[in-house]
């Protein structure tokens, strides 16, 4: 009888996914909710002050170079 080593186990679920067409098998869904949440931090708008002070150091970094 042949032997299941964890390498053996280990192909036959890579295997078994790759055949289901999902990459990550039972990660996918860790995935979904991970790619979800960037998706709603990167369409937040940044807030105003945040904003004016990004400026401020913009204007700043050019005068800090010229001295």
């Amino acid at each position: 009888m042949k032997e299941m080593t964890k390498d053996t186990m280990a192909g036959a679920a890579d295997r078994r996914r790759a055949a289901s067409g999902d990459p990550l098998g039972p990660n996918s869904e860790i995935g979904r909710k991970l790619k979800q949440y960037y998706d709603e931090l990167v369409s937040d708008n940044v807030p105003d002050r945040f904003s004016q002070l990004l400026s401020q150091l913009e204007q700043a970094e050019p005068a800090q170079k010229k001295d």
